[in-house]
């Protein structure tokens, strides 16, 4: 068959919502339409956050479409000036578009709102089988209707209204060939209303729920806020002392924007482990972020300076913040002018800088109240003291077993310290220069650093008994301390040395080759390091951004994974007032060009990195892809494959 034709006409562009129907699950999670739903949940609560609602409203009728209505301005019905379409419209079929990129001080609609990524209820309207629209706005109620992201409906005014009534309802039938279940996650969904209403004091939050017989009406108020949220979460675990809460935000430009900060409230518990709820900006961060980290610091800071001032350290033991940590329940809403997450779900916030803001806002009002209340302090610092000694112990018993055989380690191989198998990290870094900086940037207590030379072997068709005639593969397994094994072996994984093991590659096409080849090896040779969830990919940035200071507001450094994120910096730039001229951009070659400090915060920081954990969801399909690519002897198949999605692979070359 002759191969297809490779021209200008073979190269395309998805425009408006098609990105989103094409490949769904870079935008939300596709496991149900929940996620979706929520982004209309969140742009009614941003109304609220901003002062200009005090009403959200969230019906799931018995056909599996969801109503979310609130009362406030109402999306503009007008003509937009560039676009020359209803700017309705607009928002529902672009992905980036919308007022919360616009941030300046004077006319910032938005000033403080979880809509960063610019795809929010675009996405909601793509994945939508119907979507009906009606914005009370001007006098008039107006509705325009989607179906399938595509206007099915124009927009038009139905009726008069008085002008002082206004608002948004969207109803939305989600799209079930999107989803693995065409329902939403009720409990999930209660969830992210009823947060609503601990986060936004004063605005009455209802969900009904329709059923054969009548509809459920279900509304939330805590007139206590997040203090009496938190003491709902611990339900009938006891805490050694009262919930602490507070909140704080900036009152003028300290390098940070006026009016950032938090709002936390945070308990101790003796019977069970720490866990804990945190938002930014009112998005659900359920993988945490740096504002946890920042809280996790100041809750820690606070706790060490009391013990060490009320002499109740041991001799010997050291805290660290995860004995404090682990037994913390805690609830935490941060404030920031410019929320940078991971992914578009927005699952975890990754701002370097809230690090510092959330724990500069926690650590002196709680070390004031544990010196007012010191009989309090003395209880919390006795249960952090424990962890330590236990913590301690363990670690300890690890270091005598571990000495009772003797392994000759690699001469490649940067050990750390701990012994702790759970917390120890090893990073297979390729070459001198990036395992050098790799080295001098790392932790050393607990991370460990593999340089590689050059690019490993292609193992797909190595026969296990041959493995080891290769030095780097034999010197990778005595590192991690793993035999090779096969999909349907038991192998013994009692020697294992690291909790995570990473590969740490450039951020081009060469590293992505070689990260592409330790794949290949650990999921042909040590698949149970994959299927126990021990194998990781870490994501350096491609580029670093320096952002001047504009008017009160200071300068920033920031970094970009890829080209997409660096226009999208600069795009929040250009809307800030920045004058591109003035912003400075380095690209880097490779991780060897970064320096230490840039390489720790950016790569191996474990509140700051971007890791992302290897996972295998569809077993027969991933072998499939992995024979196509890595064998061969099948050239043709690859050939194939490339002509066919070439077009959908963004290549630097």
């Amino acid at each position: 068959m002759a191969a297809k034709k490779y021209d200008e006409s073979s190269v395309r562009k998805l425009r408006g919502i098609e990105p989103v129907q094409r490949l769904p699950g870079m935008y939300t999670r596709t496991t149900d339409p929940t996620h979706i739903i929520q982004e209309a949940i969140d742009n009614a609560a941003d109304e609220a956050f901003g002062g200009h609602a005090d009403a959200i409203d969230v019906t799931v009728y018995r056909d599996g479409s969801v109503r979310v209505a609130d009362n406030g301005r109402g999306i503009p019905v007008g003509l937009h000036p560039e676009e020359k379409i209803p700017t309705v419209q607009l928002v529902f079929t672009e992905l980036h578009a919308g007022a919360k990129f616009s941030k300046t001080e004077a006319d910032a609609a938005y000033k403080f709102s979880g809509g960063l990524h610019g795809v929010g209820v675009s996405v909601t309207n793509a994945l939508a089988d119907r979507l009906e629209v009606e914005v009370k706005r001007e006098g008039g109620v107006h509705r325009i209707v989607f179906e399938n992201g595509v206007v099915t409906e124009k927009l038009k005014k139905m009726k008069a209204i008085p002008v002082k009534e206004t608002g948004t309802s969207l109803h939305i039938w989600p799209n079930k060939k999107y989803f693995d279940s065409p329902k939403v996650s009720m409990p999930d969904l209660e969830r992210v209303v009823r947060s609503k209403a601990v986060l936004l004091p004063g605005v009455k939050v209802t969900l009904n729920i329709e059923t054969a017989k009548e509809t459920e009406t279900r509304t939330w108020s805590y007139p206590e806020g997040m203090k009496g949220y938190l003491a709902d979460l611990l339900s009938d675990t006891q805490a050694v002392a009262p919930i602490f809460d507070g909140e704080k935000y900036v009152q003028e430009a300290n390098g940070f924007a006026v009016g950032e900060g938090a709002g936390w409230a945070f308990a101790f518990v003796d019977e069970s482990k720490g866990y804990g709820e945190s938002y930014a900006n009112l998005i659900p961060t359920p993988a945490g972020g740096t504002h946890e980290a920042g809280l996790r610091d100041g809750v820690f800071e606070a706790v060490k300076a009391f013990s060490e001032h009320h002499s109740m350290m041991p001799r010997g033991i050291k805290l660290v913040a995860d004995d404090v940590w682990s037994r913390t329940v805690f609830f935490l809403s941060a404030k920031v002018l410019e929320p940078q997450f991971h992914g578009q779900t927005k699952e975890k916030l990754s701002n370097r800088d809230a690090i510092k803001l959330v724990s500069s806002m926690v650590r002196d009002p709680f070390e004031l109240w544990l010196n007012s209340h010191v009989d309090w302090g003395r209880k919390i610092a006795d249960l952090v003291i424990r962890q330590a000694v236990e913590r301690s112990r363990s670690v300890q018993k690890v270091e005598r077993k571990k000495s009772s055989s003797v392994v000759i380690l690699p001469e490649k191989l940067t050990d750390c310290e701990s012994s702790v198998i759970t917390e120890n990290e090893l990073f297979l870094v390729e070459g001198d220069s990036a395992g050098g900086s790799a080295k001098q940037a790392r932790d050393k207590r607990y991370q460990a650093i593999y340089k590689m030379r050059g690019k490993a072997l292609n193992s797909w068709e190595v026969k296990r008994d041959l493995l080891f005639s290769n030095a780097e593969i034999h010197d990778i397994a005595v590192a991690i301390g793993v035999d090779p094994h096969g999909h349907e072996d038991t192998p013994d994984l009692t020697g294992l040395r690291y909790g995570k093991i990473a590969s740490m590659t450039d951020a081009d096409v060469d590293g992505a080759h070689i990260s592409v080849l330790l794949l290949t090896l650990f999921y042909k040779h040590f698949p149970k390091l994959i299927e126990k969830g021990h194998i990781y990919v870490a994501s350096p940035p491609l580029y670093k951004i320096d952002i001047p200071a504009v008017g009160k507001r200071a300068g920033k450094k920031l970094y970009a994974l890829d080209e997409e994120e660096r226009k999208s910096i600069m795009d929040r730039a250009r809307d800030d007032g920045v004058k591109m001229e003035s912003v400075k951009i380095q690209r880097f070659k490779g991780l060897g060009e970064m320096n230490p400090e840039q390489l720790w915060e950016t790569t191996l920081c474990p509140d700051t990195r971007r890791l992302l954990q290897v996972r295998i969801e569809h077993a027969e399909q991933t072998y499939a892809m992995f024979q196509m690519l890595m064998s061969k002897k099948e050239a043709d198949k690859r050939c194939a494959w490339m002509e066919r999605e070439g077009d959908t692979v963004e290549a630097d070359v």
